[in-house]
């Protein structure tokens, strides 16, 4: 098994992609921004210890012998994201000899998703990759992605939530092209040791957006050791919905689409209520860092880790990387809004790239079942290489258990919002950004952003409905 971490952001400028993705500078006369958190050194990649066969549907049936390379979504080797891979990945060599696994991460962000889609459309170079739901459509409709209902079995189709396994039916066929992963909501992350020092108490669970800010502005002060501390932050990038929940629970009607997806919808009153709500943790309320709203994901967890951020709104991830570092921490859900609830989200998936070699395509397709199964977390249990184990977060399947802190994500699925499932999704999501960030910074207020890109952005959904 290899294991390799990269960026590939020359392919950006190959595709033309980086005026659509730069950050919006800040407006004149803003703060400049404070230095990012410092990060921790790379940790030194463990050994992973020899596995021995076990059976199951750990043993392909393909009688493949040969490579295969996946790549995984935020990996980097020997973080405790990655310790799971690597364990589940020896266990699968140890049942299956003649099959060697190579894993190559990416970040999660619009530089790592132009990567894997450009290896994909290479041919070369992937063979299973884990990806965001949303970059599954484009590579669907041109051809890339195998269907998996020809290598499910019955034990497969009783195991699998349903609802779940037809987010990914999205070829307009009716077939599923992908393995689900897990269900991943957004929380809102607490750092307690934060709230014991600027003596705040800890809110209740059913907090509304009015406990949120009192929580976040109790806790923007200045440190014994004269560094500053804020109550919130987030990481907005094209790619992440991470901070929308904070938006959407202003009403039912606060999402980007009409429920037939034919209309834009974030450029109505209502909306523009919800954004500028949203806007003033940093511009009224000052709760945020001077730079919140170009924040790196690194600057945005780092933060939290270290203390400088009481709060920051995020995905399951970041939790084992918490335990790790033995940050004292709890998950909240995200607050509502006159009664509101709602988070974002978004399904996780493990796609097979299509091929003409039969023989890999199955061996491919075994893995995939593998890594989405209740015996993966059997075989990757809590240790100290692996906090959570093989967090599954929560399950697509119904033999998967959730072991903690995800548990605590559970309770937040029968709220959450998840983007579309379509292609245009991305080309979209470009506009939203540039236009979010805008609104964040004060250039601009929400309603004239949202109805300045509302005309491309409905000729988009015109089109796709043709």
């Amino acid at each position: 098994m290899k294991r390799t971490w990269f960026i590939l952001a020359a392919l950006l400028v190959t595709l033309g992609l980086l005026s659509a993705c730069a950050p919006v500078a800040a407006p004149a006369g803003a703060p400049a921004p404070e230095a990012a958190p410092t990060e921790a050194a790379a940790p030194e990649v463990a050994p992973i210890p020899e596995a021995s066969p076990k059976g199951g549907l750990r043993v392909s049936s393909s009688g493949y012998e040969g490579d295969l390379n996946l790549w995984v979504l935020g990996y980097t080797p020997g973080n405790q994201f990655a310790n799971p891979f690597d364990l589940a990945v020896a266990q699968f060599e140890a049942d299956n000899p003649g099959i060697n696994v190579e894993i190559i991460g990416y970040p999660p962000n619009q530089e790592g998703f132009t990567s894997l889609v450009t290896a994909v459309q290479s041919g070369r170079g992937v063979d299973i990759f884990r990806l965001p739901s949303d970059v599954l459509p484009q590579l669907v409709q041109d051809g890339l992605v195998a269907p998996i209902d020809d290598f499910l079995t019955e034990e497969d189709k009783a195991d699998i939530y349903p609802n779940v396994l037809d987010v990914t039916r999205i070829g307009g066929d009716g077939k599923a092209y992908a393995w689900p992963l897990w269900v991943v909501p957004m929380g809102m992350y607490v750092n307690l040791d934060v709230l014991e020092q600027a003596g705040v108490e800890p809110p209740a669970k059913d907090w509304t957006w009015d406990d949120f800010v009192e929580v976040a502005k109790a806790t923007t002060t200045t440190r014994a050791d004269g560094s500053q501390g804020y109550g919130f932050a987030g990481f907005i990038d094209p790619g992440v919905i991470n901070t929308w929940g904070l938006f959407l629970n202003e009403g039912p009607t606060v999402r980007p689409f009409s429920e037939d997806l034919s209309t834009f919808t974030f450029d109505t009153p209502e909306a523009a209520a919800a954004l500028q709500r949203f806007a003033d943790l940093a511009l009224v309320h000052k709760v945020t860092p001077p730079d919140f709203g170009a924040l790196l994901d690194a600057d945005v967890k780092g933060g939290f880790t270290n203390g400088t951020y009481a709060m920051v709104a995020d995905a399951t991830g970041f939790a084992p990387q918490l335990l790790a570092s033995g940050t004292n921490f709890d998950i909240w859900p995200i607050p509502s809004y006159n009664g509101n609830q709602v988070t974002s989200g978004a399904v996780g998936v493990i796609a097979v790239a299509a091929s003409d070699d039969q023989t890999k395509l199955q061996a491919a397709m075994d893995l995939g079942r593998y890594l989405t199964s209740a015996e993966v977390q059997e075989d990757v249990p809590p240790s100290e290489n692996a906090k959570t184990g093989f967090y599954l977060a929560p399950g697509a399947r119904q033999s998967v258990q959730t072991a903690p802190p995800l548990d605590k994500f559970v309770p937040f699925l029968p709220t959450m919002w998840s983007p579309p499932i379509m292609a245009e999704w991305s080309e979209i999501r470009q506009l939203i950004h540039p236009a979010l960030q805008n609104i964040i910074f004060g250039q601009t207020d929400p309603a004239t952003a949202m109805s300045e890109i509302a005309p491309e952005i409905n000729e988009i959904l015109a089109e796709r409905g043709q």
